[in-house]
């Protein structure tokens, strides 16, 4: 007999968004990270129904969390997050080689220099 396909949903725009915060904050420290989380924790329809959903990431980010965004767990944390939404299949995979690669491709490897100094705390090489 054989064994039955697992089975993969989409997920929500919330679980990308709670994920990054997870990555980026895992001691859950960072209020501004708690407050990203909580900007997208109703947002349950499927990450791939959203229309433009970098654009809502960043929007709530410069709106609501951090205006003016000083602090680059937030930026980092948003990156990460419009990562993951179109990388789903990534999720689960090692922190550390999710933010190089979300480094990579919002910044195109060169992030501004709080962002590099935040990676750099981490051990994370863009």
């Amino acid at each position: 007999m054989s064994k039955p396909a697992e089975r993969h949903e989409t997920p929500s725009l919330a679980e990308v968004v709670r994920r990054a915060v997870e990555i980026c904050d895992p001691t859950d420290d960072d209020a501004e990270l708690g407050e990203l989380q909580d900007a997208f924790e109703d947002d349950d329809q499927p990450v791939t129904a959203v229309g433009d959903v970098e654009t809502r990431i960043w929007e709530a980010v410069g709106r609501r969390i951090d205006p003016e965004p000083y602090n680059p767990a937030v930026t980092v944390a948003a990156a990460t997050a419009v990562y993951l939404a179109f990388r789903r299949d990534e999720l689960g995979d090692e922190p550390e080689e999710i933010l190089r690669l979300a480094a990579r491709a919002e910044w195109k490897g060169q992030p501004p220099g709080e962002v590099r100094g935040w990676l750099e705390e981490r051990g994370v090489e863009v």
